[in-house]
């Protein structure tokens, strides 16, 4: 069993780097994404009520809504919470 917590260390390792590090980018490009959802929601808007074109407005819809903070930057937050929680159970066979 000690080889297995010997093999274990360097994944908790680089578990640890990867979710800082894709922590970061997600926080970073969830402020990004918000501002393109906004700019998507106000385009479809305006194709909507001014255009009278409503398959760009849906198209422009769900674009803004993958964007925004419950699609795509959600998923990845959930990723994350994923990869933590492998560390996690990695730290506990180490410790344990």
């Amino acid at each position: 069993m000690f080889i297995f917590k010997i093999l274990a260390a360097p994944f908790v390792l680089l578990l640890t780097v990867l979710v800082m590090v894709l922590s970061f980018l997600s926080s970073a490009t969830a402020a990004v994404l918000n501002i393109i959802s906004v700019i998507l929601v106000i385009l479809s808007a305006y194709s909507v009520f001014i255009e009278k074109d409503t398959s760009s407005a849906i198209i422009g819809f769900v674009g803004a809504f993958l964007m925004s903070p419950y699609g795509l930057p959600a998923l990845a937050d959930w990723l994350i919470g994923k990869l933590d929680g492998l560390n996690e159970s990695l730290k506990g066979f180490i410790a344990n």
